[in-house]
């Protein structure tokens, strides 16, 4: 049974500059600030950072690896920290806050946030349809 409170098992994502690569170009993110650490230094930063598809994909996995097969990701909402540079370790925690039981489902509302060394890279609230066992 899914209650109000329940906190959601910790995860954690070792971000290397592949990953953060491979996210961006798979998102078809060419800014090369998300894949060329010469050009993320020239304006500032100081490597190559993850871009923000990579981000909401990161959260939706965290969320859908909770939840289980049995569950859909029904809204997405967050709010952008600090970077995720490689070498960094991206650490999800999160907290169910409504459970609506419906017929054949529960509608559940989580908060969660990505976190590195750095500080919160994501902080955000999700809702999930998750469908009731048979």
């Amino acid at each position: 049974m899914t209650t109000v409170g329940d906190r959601l098992p910790s995860a954690a994502y070792v971000m290397d500059t592949t990953r953060i690569v491979a996210g961006a170009l798979a998102s078809r993110d060419f800014m090369p600030v998300h894949h060329d650490k010469a050009y993320a230094i020239d304006h500032g930063s100081p490597d190559v950072f993850m871009n923000i598809m990579s981000t909401n994909g990161y959260c939706s996995r965290y969320l859908t690896d909770w939840a289980g097969p049995d569950a859909m990701l029904r809204s997405l909402s967050i709010r952008l920290g600090v970077p995720v540079y490689p070498g960094t370790t991206l650490r999800f925690e999160g907290e169910i806050t409504a459970v609506d039981q419906q017929p054949g489902e529960q509608v559940v509302e989580v908060s969660f946030t990505a976190s590195t060394e750095h500080g919160d890279h994501a902080t955000g609230s999700a809702s999930l349809s998750i469908l009731a066992d048979s």
